[in-house]
């Protein structure tokens, strides 16, 4: 099929190159000059697994190209729309400024039967007034929710755990039938289909990332009760999580959760629950957020606490800078915040991250980035992991205290083995242990 995709950042640019590899012919569009020249290229504008191999394979087969201008996109049977729906600057809710101005962009462009399918997480109520706007053209609306996990978007996209379609009830069978033939190849894999109204689709995303924020703000707050009694809160969630109604998966106390989805897509929802007289039904999750963020601080004072109260002056290599591993993802990462937040304290704060160091150069220009980990561990009188990259998790205790002036470590993501590290004369503090 001809497929376009409106929107060509990290959920945009994946898609296309998804779609090309499925053998569509797909043209993304962009109005960043500087993206779209790189992605023509070949050239990955983020780090993601994967993402290079099958962004070449696209533009090497043909099928794949990418476009500022929109009349690119008119002979496409589909239009994905992928744009960024951040937090509004003067509020909590989501500013959907790149979805309507990628419709009304695509909208002179659109051919008699030819379907818009949404892809981004928007507040509920945006897919049927995209709808009206779209109607004219003799094209139909679809919302089709996305479910990427940074680090396997590639993966999530061509071989999804599920596939959402959210249609007109009286072009259901059409919607249905366009959709099926787009992900053809996903479906012949038995891969799990749910047809539903656009307004369950659209709530379908932001349930889910609610849920997940809830379960990781959970054990967070069982973090907070266990430093105060002793408990360890690692194995009180590997005793919760056999419990096949809890499960283990996403019972990792920490600094917790970041990127661009999770935190704001919470307070979007919250702020579009208020605006629909519902505001007490979200109401909890404004004390997920609140845990959420008041973990970062928590790591902050527990190594100021280690230097008696006065940081100043102090080196501290912070490892990690993006948001998880596998990513170059800054966006609201607990563990630039950490380093931002020692570092206005007075801090010598060294930094290293695998991937994210020129992206949060860029934002905090302030900080001072190591080469290598060997490097921003050399003579530090504290270590903060906070992203937990494969090479952190793998650090030798023993070799490690040869590097440092001071054997304390703040495990930020409990990585390590508190006994080993112990064993090895290092001051281990993880969270909730």
């Amino acid at each position: 099929m001809k497929l376009s995709v409106i929107g060509c950042g990290y959920l945009g640019a994946v898609h296309a190159a998804s779609m090309a590899s499925l053998g569509h012919t797909v043209v993304g569009i962009d109005v960043d000059e500087i993206k779209i020249a790189k992605l023509s290229a070949g050239e990955a504008p983020f780090h993601e697994p994967g993402f290079s191999d099958i962004l070449r394979a696209g533009l090497d087969s043909g099928r794949l190209t990418f476009s500022t201008d929109f009349a690119n996109a008119a002979d496409a049977d589909v239009h994905f729309i992928g744009v960024g729906t951040p937090q509004r600057k003067d509020s909590a809710g989501a500013d959907l400024t790149y979805v309507d101005a990628s419709i009304d962009s695509l909208v002179p462009h659109l051919k008699p039967g030819s379907l818009v399918a949404g892809k981004s997480t928007v507040p509920v109520g945006t897919a049927a007034r995209l709808a009206e706007i779209v109607k004219p053209t003799g094209a139909r609306l679809a919302w089709n929710p996305e479910f990427l996990r940074e680090g396997f978007a590639v993966k999530d996209t061509v071989d999804p755990d599920r596939l959402v379609y959210g249609v007109d009830e009286a072009t259901r069978d059409a919607d249905v039938a366009i959709l099926d033939s787009v992900y053809a190849s996903i479906l012949d894999r038995e891969t799990p289909r749910l047809v539903m109204d656009y307004a369950t689709a659209e709530l379908v995303k932001i349930s889910a990332n609610s849920f997940l924020a809830t379960k990781i703000s959970f054990i967070n707050a069982m973090a907070e009760i266990a430093e105060v009694t002793g408990a360890d809160v690692t194995m009180l969630a590997d005793a919760i999580g056999h419990d096949a109604r809890i499960g283990r998966r996403f019972l990792n106390a920490g600094v917790g959760f970041g990127g661009g989805c999770l935190p704001k897509d919470i307070r979007a929802f919250t702020a579009r629950a208020e605006e629909l007289g519902r505001g007490e039904s979200l109401a909890f999750l404004k004390q997920v957020d609140e845990i959420n963020l008041r973990r970062r601080q928590h790591v902050v004072d527990l190594v100021v606490d280690s230097f008696d109260g006065i940081v100043h002056n102090h080196r501290v290599a912070v490892l990690g800078l993006a948001f998880k591993p596998d990513s170059d993802d800054i966006r609201d990462s607990p563990a630039l915040d950490v380093a931002v937040r020692l570092n206005g304290l007075g801090a010598d704060v060294i930094s290293y991250d695998p991937e994210a160091m020129a992206n949060a150069a860029r934002m905090h220009p302030q900080l001072s980035f190591a080469d290598s980990m060997e490097q921003a561990l050399e003579g530090a009188e504290a270590v903060v992991v906070v992203t937990e990259w494969k090479q952190f998790k793998s650090l030798d205790p023993v070799e490690t205290a040869a590097k440092v002036a001071r054997a304390v470590v703040f495990d930020g993501r409990n990585i390590f083995n508190p006994e080993a590290w112990r064993a090895a004369g290092w001051a281990y503090t993880g969270m909730g242990r």
